[in-house]
C-alpha cells in the first residue's frame, strides 16, 4: 500500500512535487527574480534542463563524459557550443547547443536548427481545430507563454497537417457498413466571390459499432446524381463493397447515384429534415398541428398503418399546402425503410442526427473565421475536428439499446451481408 501511495499525487511524489514549487518560489523571492517572464525563474530553469539534456546525448554519442579522458576511446571529442533560440510552452529560450569536432552529433531533444521544441507545433494546431484564428492564436501564445509567433509561420505549421489530410482521405476501408450516414455542412468559401459552399460528410457505423469520418467532399451546390456518383465512388475505391443502410438528406441525385453504385443499400430519407422541409410550405399558424400529425406518422407500428395515418394527412393538408405532401408522397419510398425495424432500432436508422454532433463541432471551428480562402483550408480546418476518434462509439443508438442488439437486429434482415466478425 505504502508504494501505491507513493505514485499517487497526496504520497511522496506529490510531497516532493510541493516541495520543489515552494523552494521555486523561495529561490525567486530571495533573488528577486520573477518565476515567469523573459529572465523568469521557470525560464532559465528550462535553459538549464535543456542543456543539461543535451550535453548528456553528446556524452552518450562521444562515448564519454566530460571532463573523462579514461573512458575515451574516440578521436572525436567536444568542440565548443553553438547558440540557438526555441520556443517553448514558457516563451523563447536562448541556450547553449554542444558540438562535437567531426560533425556527427545529431541532437534529439532539440534537433538541429530546430526553433520550437516538441509539443509547441502540436499545441498551436490544437488551438487551430478548436476555432481560433491565426490572429486569435498570436495572440494566445504572446499573452500566455511571452511568445511572439507571426501567423505566416502559424499558417505554416498547421499547413503540416496536409501531408497527414491526405493521407487520411485515401486509406483503405471497411468492406462492409451496416449504416452509412450522409449530411452536408454550409461553409463560406471564396470562389471568385465568397459564397455558401457545401461540404458533404458520410460517417460509417462497422459491425464493431465504432463510428467513423469516411469522407468529406467540396461541393459546388448544384450536384446532381453525376457528380454524387464522382463524390461517392471514393469510398468504393477504397474499399467499400457494400452497405446496408444508408440515412441522408434529401439531397438531389443522391439517391440514384447511392442506388448506382451500392443497388442492393436501403435508402432512408432522415426524417427529422422531411419534417423540417414541411414547415417551410406551411404557415406557422399550422406548424404544431403538421408536427403532430407527422409524428404519429414517422412512429407508427408498421408500414401499414403509417400508410393510413398519411392518407388522413394528405386529405386534411393537400388543398391548402399541396407542395408539402407532393414532397411526401416523392419521398415515401425511401422514408418507411425504417419502419420495418423495432422501435428502439428505428433510432439508429431513421435520422442523421448522429452526425449533428459533429456537425456543431465543423460549426465552432469554421463560425470565427469568416470564409476560407480555397477549398483546401476549409477542409484542413474540418480535419483538424475529426483527428480524433468520433465519441460515443460503442454505445450509438443511445442509452437503451446497445451495439450488439442492434446488430443482432440488422443481421436478421441483412443476414450474410453483415460480417459481425
Amino acid at each position: 500500500m505504502a508504494a501505491a501511495k507513493s505514485d499517487a499525487g497526496s504520497g511522496i511524489g506529490g510531497d516532493l512535487d510541493v516541495r520543489i514549487a515552494r523552494e521555486l518560489l523561495e529561490t525567486a523571492r530571495g533573488t528577486g527574480v520573477s518565476l515567469t517572464g523573459p529572465g523568469g525563474l521557470l525560464r532559465q530553469i528550462t535553459k538549464t534542463v535543456l542543456e543539461a539534456a543535451l550535453n548528456a546525448e553528446l556524452d552518450e554519442d562521444l562515448g564519454y563524459g566530460k571532463g573523462d579522458r579514461t573512458g575515451k576511446d574516440t578521436t572525436n571529442e567536444r568542440n565548443g557550443t553553438g547558440s540557438n533560440t526555441v520556443t517553448t510552452d514558457i516563451g523563447e529560450v536562448r541556450i547553449k547547443v554542444p558540438r562535437d569536432r567531426d560533425g556527427s552529433f545529431t541532437p534529439q531533444i532539440v534537433p538541429e536548427h530546430a526553433r520550437r521544441i516538441e509539443g509547441f507545433d502540436e499545441a498551436i494546431i490544437s488551438l487551430y481545430g478548436k476555432g481560433l484564428t491565426t490572429g486569435d492564436i498570436q495572440k494566445h501564445l504572446f499573452e500566455i507563454y511571452d511568445a511572439d509567433v507571426s501567423r505566416d509561420l502559424i499558417s505554416s505549421i498547421t499547413d503540416k497537417v496536409l501531408d497527414e489530410m491526405k493521407l487520411w482521405s485515401s486509406r483503405p476501408l471497411a468492406r462492409v457498413y451496416p449504416v452509412v450516414m450522409i449530411d452536408a455542412i454550409m461553409v463560406k468559401i471564396r470562389q471568385g466571390s465568397v459564397a455558401n459552399r457545401p461540404v458533404y460528410v458520410a460517417v460509417g457505423v462497422d459491425t464493431a459499432g465504432e463510428r467513423d469520418v469516411l469522407g468529406m467532399w467540396v461541393g459546388t451546390g448544384g450536384e446532381g446524381a453525376k457528380e454524387w456518383v464522382t463524390y461517392l465512388s471514393d469510398l468504393q475505391n477504397r474499399g467499400v463493397e457494400d452497405i446496408c443502410l444508408i440515412a441522408c438528406d434529401g439531397l438531389k441525385g443522391l439517391p440514384e447515384a447511392l442506388n448506382s453504385l451500392w443497388p442492393r443499400a436501403d435508402i432512408q430519407l432522415c426524417v427529422v429534415h422531411l419534417v423540417r422541409a414541411s414547415l417551410r410550405y406551411a404557415s406557422k399558424r399550422y406548424w404544431g398541428q403538421i408536427t403532430k400529425s407527422l409524428k404519429s406518422i414517422y412512429t407508427a407500428p408498421n408500414s401499414e398503418a403509417d400508410q393510413v395515418l398519411f392518407e388522413e394527412f394528405a386529405d386534411e393538408w393537400e388543398d391548402r399546402y399541396p407542395a408539402m405532401i407532393r414532397m411526401w408522397r416523392t419521398s415515401w419510398e425511401n422514408f418507411v425503410p425504417f419502419l420495418e425495424f423495432p422501435p428502439d432500432i428505428r433510432k439508429l436508422v431513421y435520422t442523421t442526427n448522429q452526425i449533428e454532433s459533429l456537425n456543431a463541432r465543423f460549426r465552432q471551428a469554421t463560425r470565427r473565421r469568416g470564409h476560407f480562402p480555397t477549398d483546401q483550408a476549409a477542409l484542413k480546418v474540418l480535419y483538424l475536428v475529426i483527428r480524433k476518434p468520433l465519441k460515443n462509439r460503442t454505445n450509438i443508438t443511445g442509452k437503451t439499446v446497445s451495439w450488439k442488439q442492434a446488430l443482432n437486429t440488422l443481421s436478421i434482415y441483412y443476414g450474410d451481408r453483415i460480417n459481425a466478425q
